[in-house]
């Protein structure tokens, strides 16, 4: 293994920077070259392939986003598409290419691994949706930064004593708004996987006045509803207060946790032990602690679970 190339596509996400840092490094201190695509798998096809070295990647561990950048790119489907993408490859002699995202981004490395490039993915994205790894790199860093902000909004609730439902980002997966709601005390948690009657949560609420309570905070993921879809139909069933805060896409911003650095910098650099012993086709990530390796056939035969124990035990603490 002489040359490889690292790229980051879909959603960017806190540590994005300190995985492709990890890759770099880990790969130059072995001799092997190391060259960055800009602009994902986008960047792939219009050859903006550039060199990395040492300080390339210098003051980039801290930094949240990424600096490789990222862009879709629905025409990477195409098997016709791909072959321009693996020429641009070729054509530097890299060998091997580190993917660093989320579930798109796995497809398209699983395709280029199928196609000849020898691909190892590194799950990014802040949703936490990725099957074959305990945690993916920015979930510490966002679920931080909604817990931060849910510690403020419940400070101006009780000052007005009202109801606030705070919608998260998660898309079709609850983690986000489960560990928030969670760590933040919310009274309420809507998440796909859990099937709730809006009735049940505004028995609850009136539960709670009645016996003095001020105000609530419910935390809605995006993929049930949005925080005002959820307000209106609080209010066919409860006469309460409410206000919504949508947080987008600052959730996605900010310097990553040590969490995420630490994180980022172990599967990166695991990625390349991979491929060094000739292995790819695999996903990498965290298990009890545990670097782990999963095959992408594995990861796409079913979908990522939560923690149920988790949501019932939010249910208990909740009352």
């Amino acid at each position: 293994m002489k040359k490889i190339a690292v790229l980051t596509s879909g959603g960017d996400s806190p540590g994005m920077n300190a995985a492709v840092r990890a890759v770099t490094r880990k790969a130059i201190y072995h001799g092997i070259e190391v060259y960055g695509v800009y602009n994902g798998y986008q960047g792939l096809l219009q050859d903006k392939i550039e060199k990395l070295e040492l300080g390339s990647v210098g003051d980039t561990i801290q930094r949240g986003g990424t600096f490789l950048r990222s862009a879709r790119c629905p025409e990477f489907k195409d098997k016709e598409v791909r072959k321009q993408a693996i020429e641009n490859l070729y054509k530097r002699g890299i060998e091997a290419l580190v993917v660093i995202g989320g579930d798109g981004s796995y497809r398209g490395a699983q395709r280029l691994n199928e196609e000849g490039i020898k691909t190892i993915a590194v799950p990014g994205t802040i949703d936490n949706d990725i099957n074959g790894t305990d945690f993916t790199i920015g979930f510490d860093t966002a679920l931080n930064t909604i817990i931060d902000t849910v510690d403020k909004i419940r400070d101006t609730a009780s000052s007005h004593e009202r109801t606030f439902i705070i919608e998260v980002m998660g898309r079709d997966a609850g983690d986000l708004a489960l560990w928030a709601g969670l760590a933040g005390g919310a009274e309420t948690i809507l998440i796909p996987e859990e099937k709730v009657q809006i009735e049940h949560i505004a028995e609850r609420i009136q539960k709670g006045i009645e016996r003095g309570k001020k105000h609530s905070v419910i935390i809605v993921a995006e993929g049930v509803m949005s925080a005002n879809e959820c307000s209106q139909e609080l209010k066919k069933y409860i006469n309460v207060d409410t206000r919504e805060s949508v947080l987008g896409h600052m959730q996605r911003g900010g310097a990553p946790t040590g969490v995420d650095r630490v994180l980022a910098s172990r599967l990166g650099a695991y990625a390349v032990e991979l491929l060094m012993n000739n292995e790819s086709g695999y996903a990498v990530g965290i298990k009890s602690n545990h670097l782990s390796k999963t095959t992408f056939d594995e990861v796409f035969k079913e979908a990522h679970q939560i923690d149920h124990k988790l949501y019932q035990l939010s249910e208990e603490l909740s009352i």
